[in-house]
Order: C-alpha cells, then structure tokens, then sequence
C-alpha cells in the first residue's frame, strides 16, 4: 500500500466500499432505531454503552502510526474521547477501554471508512438527542458536527481513501474491514440492549 496515486482511472474506492458494505449498513441503521436510543435517557445511556464499545476498540487504529502516515490528521478524528466526556456529562460510571481491533492497514480502512462515514448519519441521531435535553456540550458531544462540517470533514476523508494505490487483495481486505466494522457494531448493540430485556 502506498499514497497517494496521482489519479485513479476507475470509479471511487469509497463508492465500492459503500456498495460491499450497504447492506450491512442499512440492516445497522434499522436495528439502532428499532433499539429506540432516543426513547429516555436511561435507553440513550445504553446507547453510549454501544459507542464506547465501538469507538473505544477503533481507538488504536486512529493512533497507529502507519495509518497515520497514510492518512495525515487521523489521530484527531477518533470520537472516543467525546463518548466519554458524554458518559461524564451524564454523571454515568465509564467503562473500562474495550478491547484494540486488530487489522491490516489495508483491513483498518474498511473500519475507517465505516467509523467516519457514521459521522454522516450521526446527523440524524444528533437532532433526536436535542429531545432528551443534549447537544454539542452536554452528553451529545459525540454526534455533534465536526467544527468544519459534516459534509466538507466527510469529502476530506473521502478524497484521502480514494487517492491511496492499493492492490486487489488490499481492496478487498478493505471492503472485509468495512463488513466487519457493521457486523461489529450489530454484535455490541445486541449485546447491550438485548440485555435490557
């Protein structure tokens, strides 16, 4: 793997992990509302439960030091620390650090990809907390916008991905990477709300 490639003739790499990864993250968005997050705070605070699970296991690949040399500014985009400034807005015990994933680079962009590309749909979840009396400052820090904007923050990331030179196996293990990253974050959420029942 290097980075980046002067150009690439075909079509975005991001547009093919969405489309390896799309049903896995529809089935995601369906199951975190049918999880009803928003419903009270005692079901939102579960839901921080799943982020800190989530976040917190990706929090070695945005400090790796590989990673970082592919994609300059990666350390500064993880939002595990907001999740815990939310555990503390909420006056919730914290968790201990969940355990590291462990991937590849190439494995590691298909994590990425699906990590920075929730900051998106964290839009939606973003208005939804503001009913439970949240926001950027108090327990909702983590889904609030990047400070330059979602849209602009995700084109960013976006165009770092796609300029990286991969090999077919790297692309692959990629679109591997951004599976598993779903499939990860449906384990956590069955996980900590099917406990509730």
């Amino acid at each position: 793997m290097s980075a980046p490639a002067p150009c690439l003739a075909e079509p975005s790499r991001c547009k093919r992990l969405k489309a390896a990864s799309s049903r896995d993250h529809d089935s995601v968005d369906v199951q975190v509302m049918a999880a009803r997050p928003f419903a009270d705070l005692q079901r939102y605070a579960c839901f921080l439960q799943v982020q800190h699970r989530f976040h917190g296991s990706l929090l070695g690949l945005y400090h790796d030091a590989e990673l970082n040399r592919l994609l300059p500014g990666l350390a500064d985009l993880s939002r595990f620390a907001a999740v815990r400034k939310d555990f503390n807005d909420l006056g919730l015990a914290l968790p201990e650090t969940p355990a590291a994933v462990q991937a590849s680079a190439a494995h590691a962009l298909g994590w990425l990809y699906c990590s920075e590309g929730s900051n998106l749909g964290a839009a939606f979840l973003f208005k939804h907390s503001q009913h439970l009396g949240l926001d950027a400052s108090h327990g909702a820090r983590h889904l609030a916008a990047h400070p330059e904007g979602r849209a602009l923050h995700w084109r960013a990331f976006v165009e770092q991905i796609d300029a990286l030179r991969l090999t077919e196996q790297e692309e692959l293990q990629a679109q591997q990477g951004a599976i598993a990253a779903f499939d990860s974050y449906r384990a956590h959420l069955h996980a900590v709300f099917d406990a509730r029942r």
